[in-house]
């Protein structure tokens, strides 16, 4: 009788743990996965995981924002502490700090001890470093794992990801963000996610302000934007701003993918971890202030490319 017990807890040990194929690559066991968040990132994000074929429950504030997600094969949860409860793996993919621990100490009040929390939401880091450790202290596990590729990236499945974490939570979590990613990597431990993703957002910001004003500039000199945007962003001036906002520009589509808000409460977020570890972000604070701007000017919820217009309604002396 032992012996059977202790072949039926080995069997139990493997059947929690990824397994890898002839290839090394990870494959997932059977889960039930939550999903927390379904606007512009997530909505696309869980449909893909539905998509898959996974067992998915889901959440979202606004209710309704859960129907694209359902016709893929999800099914919603009346609130978060059933969803806890009822999942082995948790994504979140919300917007800020505090939305995060709020909706953790719902999600943790009936969940399972050991249960994976994933968070997808670009937050500070020191925030992701105590979340993480608030749920260790609890029993449960934790990986932040902020993502990059905007909402066509999340649309295609080709979203980059930062995780922090141990290799064994990172691990048993790959295989499931492979759904939507392009490329999911480990970066370090608990908040070295949210780090890696403070340095995406401060590239992402130098690049904005590359094409905005160039853009604007060119426009006040007469030349002409279309060509403009093809010669030059076809050079060594390139970047993934010009190929992805440079048509917006063109065609004046302010809608958000990425909205200013959305923007300036991660350079918030970036200024602070800069102070942290005593790091200079001059350019990041230059397009933080010119995106303000852009704000005060009722444009906080259009897209980032806006600024363009921001830029062109100033003068040299401005």
């Amino acid at each position: 009788m032992d012996v059977v017990r202790q072949f039926g807890s080995i069997l139990s040990w493997f059947g929690s743990r990824p397994i890898r194929d002839g290839c090394g690559t990870l494959e997932p066991v059977s889960k039930t996965l939550g999903f927390v968040g379904l606007g512009v990132m997530g909505g696309p994000m869980a449909g893909h995981l539905a998509s898959k074929g996974y067992e998915v429950l889901v959440w979202n504030r606004t209710a309704s924002k859960a129907q694209p997600v359902i016709e893929k094969g999800a099914l919603v949860s009346a609130d978060l502490e059933s969803l806890g409860e009822s999942c082995d793996i948790v994504f979140l993919c919300v917007t800020r700090s505090e939305d995060v621990t709020q909706c953790l100490e719902s999600l943790t009040k009936r969940a399972k001890p050991g249960t994976l929390f994933v968070d997808h939401s670009t937050i500070a880091p020191q925030a992701s470093v105590e979340v993480g450790a608030k749920l260790t202290e609890q029993g449960f596990r934790f990986v932040d794992a902020p993502i990059t590729g905007g909402s066509m990236g999340a649309q295609k499945g080709q979203l980059t990801i930062f995780c922090g974490g141990s290799e064994a939570d990172v691990d048993e979590a790959m295989p499931y963000l492979q759904a939507y990613a392009k490329r999911a990597e480990r970066v370090g431990d608990t908040g070295a996610g949210q780090m890696m993703k403070m340095v995406n957002q401060i590239a992402v910001g130098g690049a904005l302000l590359a094409l905005c004003e160039s853009m604007s500039f060119a426009k006040k000199a007469g030349l002409d934007l279309a060509q403009t945007r093809e010669l030059v962003g076809g050079g060594a001036a390139g970047s993934w701003a010009f190929e992805n906002y440079g048509p917006r520009i063109l065609s004046e589509d302010w809608t958000p993918g990425f909205s200013i808000s959305n923007q300036l409460k991660d350079f918030v977020y970036c200024v602070e971890a800069a102070n942290d570890i005593d790091a200079a972000v001059p350019g990041t604070q230059l397009v933080q202030s010119l995106l303000n701007i852009s704000s005060g000017a009722g444009l906080g919820e259009l897209t980032t490319a806006v600024l363009y217009e921001t830029l062109l309604a100033m003068g040299a002396s401005e």
